[in-house]
């Protein structure tokens, strides 16, 4: 029987569908864990600088092992290591659950409390280098090659939904739950994904275990230099990253310039993954077709002003239209970026 490229063909593949669910829980869980820590450090500090150091304390070791990650997930069985990471993700949910109690708060005081979230988001940034690439390179072994494209841009589409629905829910739930109702809830949901993932069959090395480290990173940044369509694809995405930051101050604006509580907060975190899922949705129905290049140019830039327009805003209503606005645009960068990088990287690499 022939393949079609229906977006509901790839779903009848049965280990696809339980990686998509799978993956949903589990980023769902994740997103909760991002917006609830961000809230829960300026309840702690009422000082952004603070907010700041958490990016930083995750970017480091992600940044820092993010090339040698990619050697061990070539020459490692990824659905293991997948699930050593989501492990390693409930136990550091599970001591952030432990150190939200009242109990903790009273016994150690709100420094140790500080402290223990620095050393736990440093521990899921290095965690995040290994687990964020598993989940890309498990991709291209769950389905046929015909369906690669419609199968990355549901993956995409699935990660935005879990994204919307976590940033979003965390909002409601810490105003029902408050902060340690909350971990709980996240670190249910983390085990939830390692069940569901755990039903995968095993996915053998994508490089033999006699390539050297320095070998196999040189071999791989060799390739992206050489490529510019994946050169430009990287290059974007990390501008995008870098600049688009301002995002993660949302808790200040949230609480001290627009005066919402924690569901608008939530709201406001999910408005940049409701537009993205709008146009990836769209882009998934009505792929784009021509020019392709100077469209994602444009979306880049679009996504840069909206950005400047959320930090000057001091309406909710505007501010929250700006980040739905700049999701559109990262939208269609997602799209375009996430194909070329499925397309256009060897399964060797």
């Amino acid at each position: 029987m022939a393949l079609t490229t229906h977006p509901l063909t790839v779903l009848k593949i049965t280990e696809f569908r339980n990686f998509i669910m799978g993956r949903f829980v589990f980023i769902m869980g994740l997103r909760m864990m991002s917006t609830l820590v961000s809230w829960w450090m300026y309840e702690l500090t009422r000082d952004a600088f603070y907010i700041g150091m958490i990016g930083l304390a995750e970017a480091i070791p992600a940044i820092g092992l993010a090339l040698y990650a990619g050697y061990v997930i070539d020459r490692s069985e990824k659905r293991r290591l997948l699930l050593i990471t989501i492990f390693l993700y409930s136990v550091c949910t599970f001591i952030l659950l432990g150190t939200s109690t009242q109990w903790f708060n009273h016994q150690f005081g709100t420094k140790l409390i500080i402290i223990f979230i620095y050393g736990v988001i440093f521990l899921t940034g290095a965690i995040r280098s290994f687990s964020g690439p598993s989940f890309g390179a498990m991709i291209a072994s769950l389905v046929p090659k015909p369906l690669l494209i419609t199968a990355s841009q549901l993956s995409s589409t699935s990660w935005l939904i879990a994204s919307i629905t976590g940033h979003a829910m965390a909002g409601f739930l810490i105003a029902w739950l408050h902060v340690t109702g909350t971990f709980v809830v996240i670190t249910s949901l983390v085990i939830i994904g390692f069940l569901l993932l755990s039903r995968l069959k095993p996915k053998p090395p994508g490089i033999g275990a006699e390539k050297k480290t320095l070998e196999a990173v040189a071999e791989g940044l060799r390739y992206v230099f050489k490529t510019k369509e994946v050169l430009g694809a990287l290059t974007l995405d990390l501008f995008a990253v870098l600049f688009g930051g301002a995002v993660a101050m949302v808790p200040v604006y949230a609480k001290d310039i627009l005066h919402v509580g924690p569901i608008g907060f939530g709201w406001l975190n999910a408005a940049s993954d409701i537009g993205s899922i709008t146009m990836v949705i769209a882009l998934t129905l009505n792929p784009l077709k021509k020019k392709q290049g100077i469209k994602l140019l444009l979306a880049v830039t679009g996504f840069g002003l909206c950005i400047i327009i959320f930090g000057l805003s001091k309406f909710y209503w505007l501010s929250f239209i700006a980040l739905v606005a700049g999701g559109i645009c990262d939208g269609v960068s997602v799209v375009v970026r996430s194909n070329i990088m499925q397309l256009k990287t060897p399964d060797e690499l």
